[in-house]
């Protein structure tokens, strides 16, 4: 069994920042992609980036220039620097990992979700 682990969620003022980290555990043969999904009251969850193995990163536009995403794959961790947060960032932020077993076949996990707030 896999767990991903989320902390670093709070409340922040707007032009504030906050660093989220993630640690999975448990039965891990390797991690392909990890990242981060957000999602806001009434709507739907939604990427906010995303890293893959070799460091390739995608982001999300209204997030570009101002979150950064890393990751160790020693020890099996995705982080999420959050600089210049507006009061639209606020939400519900999930970790995210697609996992491969040792057939190769890919298995997506998900964090129970860490709360950020950002006020005006």
């Amino acid at each position: 069994q896999v767990q991903l682990v989320e902390s670093g969620g709070g409340l922040v003022q707007a032009g504030g920042s906050l660093r989220l980290s993630c640690a999975a555990s448990g039965s891990i043969f390797s991690i392909n992609d990890m990242g981060w999904y957000r999602q806001a009251p009434g709507k739907q969850r939604e990427l906010v980036a995303m890293i893959a193995r070799d460091a390739t990163t995608n982001y999300a536009d209204f997030v570009k220039g101002r979150f950064t995403i890393s990751r160790d794959n020693a020890k099996n961790t995705v982080d999420l620097q959050m600089n210049s947060l507006k009061p639209e960032d606020t939400g519900a932020y999930y970790c995210n990992a697609v996992l491969l077993d040792p057939r190769f076949l890919p298995q997506t996990y998900w964090g129970q979700g860490t709360q950020v707030t950002v006020s005006s």
